[in-house]
C-alpha cells in the first residue's frame, strides 16, 4: 500500500507491511509561499526546496514565516540531502533556519547555490553547510532514490524540476516553471526529457498552480524588454526601475536598455546589488564593465545618463525606493522630472502599500508608470501550459501544488480535462493524508501541520495567544490599573491609577476615568469584604467589571491589565 500524505501542504506516500514511500509538503499546498517537500522511503528523506512566505495582514510583527520541520528534527539521521528547485525567496528563505537544526547538505544549481552561499554567510552557516553544485543533467542516487533533474523556464535562471525515481514509481516535483520559447538566456525547458518521463511512467505529479486561473499562456520576458526600451527612449531625465532583486531576467532587460541608450546603472537597496553582484559574478547577468556605478556617483552625472536599479516593487516600508519616496533615503532624493518604472506586479496583500507609494511619488514630481502589463510578465506558466505539463507527463495521480485552493481547484479541471481519472486528482489541505493501494487512492488521517512565525531573534515563540493580544491592542489600545493594597488590613492605601494607551486620551476624558476609577475601588473593596483576597481573584474580578463598563461608556474592548502591588 503506497500512503500519500499532506502536512502543511504535504503529501506522504508510504507502504504498509513493507519499507514506506512518503511525500509531505511542510508547506506550499493550498497557500502562496513556504514551499517545503519531503520524500521518505525506508531508512532515507529527501527534502525539496525549504521557503519562507511573508506574514498575512494578521499577523502583527511578524517577519517572516517559516515551514513546522518537527517531523525532520525528529528524524534527521535519516535526512539525506536538501533539494533547491531555483533561487527565490519562497523556496530557499528557510534555509537558515532550517539548517541550525539540520546539519543537511544542500544541491542546488550554479546561480542558486551562490544565492544561497551568500545567506548562509548572513547566518554564520557557510563554513559548517555543505554544498553540492548540480545541473539539469546530473543524476544522484540516495540510498533507493535515483534523482534526476531537468530544466525549466521561470523568472530567475538555473531552475529545475526534480524527478525522483523511487522503488514504487517516478514522482516528479515541477518546481515553478513556464514555458517560454523566446527567453532571455535562450534557455529552454527541456521538453525532451519531460516525455521520456511520461513515457517511462509517472505515478504521481506534483505542479506549479499558480497561474491556474489564467487562461492563455504567459508571455515571453523579451516582450517586456522591449517595452521597457521604449520607455529609456522616451524618458528625458533620471530613470528608477523597481523590480523584485531575483528577477534577472529583468535585470538584464534593464542592462540591455541602458546600455543602448548611454545610461549608467546604479544599484540601490542591499538585496539588490547582493543579487546583482552574484549573477554577474557567476555570468548569468551581461553588461559592459564600466555599465555599473556606486550610488555616490549618481549626482555627477547628467540626468539623462542614469539609471537606477532598485528594491521597493512591492512598496515594503524600509525599501529603497520606498525610502526616496519619503524623501528619507541616504543617497537619493526624487526629482521632478525623474521616470519610474514599477517592473512588477503587486502581490495580493501588498496593494494599499503600492498605491501609498506611488501617491508620494507623483507628489515628489515623478512620472510614474504602474500597473502596466507590458513592463511585466509571470514566471509562472497560465492554463495551457498547465495542460502541456499535464500531457507530456501522463501522471496517474496528480496532486496540484504551490497556491492557493481556488487554484488548486481549477489545475485540478484542467487535469481533467487533459484525461487525468477524476478520482485520481487529489485535492488537499494541508495534514490531509492520501492513501494509495493497488492503484487505488483515498483521503485517510490527517496529521498536525502549522506555521512557525519569526520575530525577531525569536523563531516560533509567538503563537496565536501573542498575535490575538497584539491584534487586541492595535484596535482598542491598552488601560492599565495600578493599585497598593495594604498588607495588614487590605485596605487600599494608593491608587487606583489609570494609565491609557491607544484607548483614550486621559486628559479629554476625565469623566470616564472617574467613573472607572470609581467602579474599580468598589470592585476590590466588594472582593476584600468577601474575603477574596487572592491577587488572581482580585485582578480578574477588576478586569471583568472594567471590561464590561468601558464596552457600555465606549463600544471599545481594550486590552486591561491591573496592576496590584502589597506595602
Amino acid at each position: 500500500m503506497i500512503i500519500l500524505q499532506n502536512i502543511g501542504g504535504s503529501i506522504q506516500l508510504s507502504k504498509q507491511n513493507q519499507p514506506k514511500l512518503n511525500i509531505f509538503a511542510l508547506g506550499g499546498v493550498g497557500e502562496i509561499g513556504k514551499n517545503m517537500y519531503v520524500v521518505e522511503y525506508d531508512q532515507d528523506i529527501i527534502v525539496i526546496d525549504a521557503g519562507l512566505k511573508f506574514p498575512e495582514e494578521d499577523m502583527l510583527g511578524i517577519d517572516i514565516v517559516i515551514p513546522d520541520i518537527t517531523y525532520l528534527v525528529e528524524n534527521k539521521d535519516r535526512v539525506r540531502a536538501i533539494i533547491i528547485t531555483h533561487g527565490h525567496e519562497d523556496h530557499i528563505g528557510g534555509l537558515p533556519y532550517v539548517l541550525k537544526h539540520l546539519n543537511v547538505p544542500i544541491y542546488a544549481t550554479k546561480l542558486t547555490l551562490g544565492i544561497i552561499e551568500e545567506k548562509l554567510k548572513e547566518a554564520n552557516l557557510l563554513n559548517q553547510t555543505k554544498r553540492i553544485l548540480i545541473h539539469s543533467n546530473s543524476r544522484l542516487k540516495f540510498g533507493s532514490f535515483r534523482v534526476s533533474f531537468y530544466s525549466t523556464n521561470h523568472s530567475i535562471p538555473d531552475a529545475v524540476g526534480v524527478c525522483l525515481d523511487t522503488p514504487e514509481g517516478l514522482i516528479v516535483h515541477t518546481g515553478d516553471f513556464k514555458f517560454d520559447y523566446t527567453p532571455i538566456n535562450d534557455e529552454l525547458a527541456d521538453l525532451g526529457k519531460m516525455a521520456e518521463m511520461g513515457a517511462k511512467g509517472v505515478l504521481a505529479l506534483l505542479s506549479d498552480s499558480t497561474n491556474a486561473e489564467r487562461p492563455g499562456y504567459t508571455r515571453s520576458e523579451k516582450e517586456v524588454g522591449r517595452t521597457i526600451s521604449e520607455h529609456f527612449r522616451k524618458a528625458n531625465g533620471r530613470i528608477i526601475v523597481a523590480t523584485f532583486a531575483s528577477n534577472i531576467h529583468r535585470i538584464q532587460n534593464v542592462f540591455d536598455a541602458a546600455l543602448e541608450y548611454g545610461r549608467k546603472i546604479a544599484i540601490v537597496g542591499r538585496s539588490m546589488a547582493n543579487v546583482v553582484r552574484i549573477a554577474m559574478d557567476l555570468g548569468y547577468l551581461h553588461g559592459a564593465p564600466d555599465l555599473i556605478i556606486e550610488p555616490d556617483q549618481i549626482n555627477k552625472l547628467d540626468a539623462e545618463k542614469i539609471c537606477i536599479l532598485s528594491t521597493g516593487s512591492q512598496g515594503e516600508p524600509m525599501s529603497a525606493l520606498t525610502k526616496m519616496a519619503r524623501s528619507t533615503h541616504r543617497q537619493v532624493e526624487i526629482l521632478p522630472g525623474d521616470t519610474v518604472i514599477f517592473a512588477a506586479t503587486p502581490i495580493p496583500g501588498n496593494e494599499k502599500l503600492v498605491s501609498r507609494t506611488i501617491d508620494q511619488l507623483f507628489k515628489a514630481g515623478a512620472h510614474v508608470i504602474y500597473g502596466d502589463e507590458n513592463v511585466h510578465v509571470s514566471g509562472h506558466g497560465s492554463q495551457e501550459e498547465l495542460k502541456l505539463m499535464l500531457n507530456l507527463m501522463k501522471p496517474k495521480f496528480f496532486i496540484p501544488i504551490h497556491g492557493e485552493y481556488r487554484m488548486l481547484r481549477q489545475h485540478g479541471k484542467l487535469a481533467e480535462a487533459t484525461g487525468v481519472n477524476p478520482e485520481n486528482i487529489l485535492l488537499i489541505d494541508n495534514g490531509d493524508v492520501v492513501e494509495i493501494s493497488q492503484g487505488q487512492a483515498r483521503i485517510g488521517a490527517k496529521i498536525p501541520a502549522g506555521n512557525v512565525l519569526i520575530d525577531g531573534l525569536g523563531v516560533g515563540d509567538v503563537g496565536n495567544i501573542v498575535l490575538r493580544d497584539r491584534k487586541l491592542l492595535s484596535q482598542d489600545g491598552i488601560l492599565v490599573v495600578v493599585v497598593t493594597l495594604s498588607k495588614q488590613n487590605g485596605t487600599i492605601i494608593s491608587g487606583p491609577d489609570i494609565i491609557s494607551r491607544g484607548f483614550v486620551y486621559v486628559r479629554e476624558s476625565e469623566e470616564l476615568v472617574d467613573e472607572a476609577i470609581k467602579l474599580v475601588t468598589s470592585t476590590l473593596s466588594r472582593c476584600m469584604s468577601e474575603n477574596n483576597s487572592e491577587w488572581s481573584t482580585l485582578k480578574t474580578s477588576v478586569r471583568e467589571e472594567l471590561g464590561r463598563f468601558l464596552y457600555d461608556q465606549t463600544r471599545r474592548r481594550p486590552m486591561i491589565l491591573p496592576i496590584i502591588m502589597e506595602a
